[in-house]
């Protein structure tokens, strides 16, 4: 009965099984890791969060580049503050404002960005207080380069002049007489009476949309994997029921018997018989009469004899 597993079609289904299940697994565990190292990506900078409160601030040049375990750590940097720009269409405690940001220009000419603070409306630099004159010395939370589209950060081009939308070296380089560093910091308390910025948890450390994502994923590859097992079981009984039946010969007639005029049953071409068998009566009928008349013409002829 399962001699049709050796046909060539199920040996395609068979090793098309045995292929897409271990697949389908591989992936949805490769899902389910990338979930699970969000997840520890989360916990790790909750808790360099949480350090970078009472942990002592380091010089800069020791704090770079920023990765997940300085990001959000305090740094300290001295020098000058130089050109200063505003950040537009930034949100602080639910209300829409910008920020002020200022490019401290440290040892080595290379400039360190600086948000000094948050104002609530519209970017007017009317509105932003100068930078202090002189030497000083900041004390910030660093925070690595953004990009746009992530940790609302605006993707819009063509702002005014004074104006950028992300706090990256790329955008900035563009914008300012010196090189800027791949990193920027948000003071810790704000100047001039501005609202200090918070520091922003690393990218993709957090239990965000993706990481929801690839949790769903995993769901999806392992449904994939039933899915490919019912569909095997559902053909084999088919199959199976398919073979049963022809043993049985419980397969329907070539075609379906038709009733005669009188109502009864005859199996095809029989009537076609019953109809010439008929004809042919009714024809000898009609010969017979004929003879009879014939017979009959001849006996009432009178005799010419005398």
């Amino acid at each position: 009965m399962y001699r049709f597993l050796l046909t060539p079609r199920w040996w395609g289904i068979n090793v098309f099984v045995l292929l897409a299940i271990p697949f389908c697994i591989f992936m949805g565990s490769w899902q389910l890791g990338r979930f699970e190292d969000r997840v520890q990506d989360h916990r790790t900078a909750d808790e360099a969060a949480s350090a970078a409160k009472t942990d002592p601030a380091r010089p800069l040049a020791g704090m770079l580049p920023v990765t997940t375990q300085t990001s959000g750590k305090q740094t300290i940097a001295t020098g000058r503050y130089g050109k200063q720009l505003l950040v537009p269409d930034r949100e602080l405690d639910g209300r829409q404002g910008f920020y002020v940001l200022t490019l401290l220009r440290v040892d080595g000419g290379r400039a360190l960005p600086v948000v000094r603070g948050w104002l609530p409306g519209d970017a007017d630099p009317a509105k932003a207080p100068a930078a202090p004159g002189g030497e000083v010395t900041v004390t910030g939370a660093l925070q690595a380069s953004e990009s746009p589209g992530s940790n609302g950060v605006s993707t819009a081009g063509g702002l005014p002049a004074g104006q950028t939308a992300a706090i990256s070296a790329a955008s900035l380089v563009n914008l300012v007489p010196y090189t800027p560093y791949d990193a920027w910091i948000t003071l810790e308390k704000a100047d001039a009476g501005m609202k200090a910025v918070p520091p922003a948890a690393p990218q993709n450390t957090g239990l965000d949309l993706k990481a929801f994502q690839n949790l769903g994923y995993t769901g999806e590859w392992f449904v994939f994997a039933g899915f490919v097992v019912f569909m095997w079981f559902r053909l084999l009984r088919r199959e199976v029921e398919f073979a049963r039946d022809a043993e049985l010969g419980l397969f329907p007639d070539a075609g379906p018997e038709e009733p005669s005029a009188s109502g009864s049953v005859s199996a095809p071409g029989t009537g076609d018989r019953g109809t010439k068998d008929d004809r042919g009566t009714k024809d000898d009928r009609d010969s017979d009469s004929d003879s009879d008349e014939v017979n009959a013409g001849a006996d009432a002829t009178p005799s010419t004899t005398a």
